[in-house]
């Protein structure tokens, strides 16, 4: 069950915040895709909470 709730948690985060980011898309314009994605998870805020969800639900398992 709790599964379900985390995923429906990150859901709402990527379409509140990741759905149109202006960073990510100077990122991948400037840097390429991969730099930008690697800008998502270790340095934005949001991604790093998406990033602690796909964690605990590893370890839920």
């Amino acid at each position: 069950m709790e599964r379900k709730k985390w995923m429906q948690e990150v859901e709402i985060l990527m379409n509140d915040f990741c759905k149109d980011c202006f960073l990510y898309g100077h990122h991948k314009n400037e840097k390429g895709k991969r730099y930008a994605h690697r800008f998502c998870i270790s340095q934005c805020t949001v991604g790093e909470k998406i990033k602690a969800y796909g964690e605990k639900m590893m370890g839920e398992k």
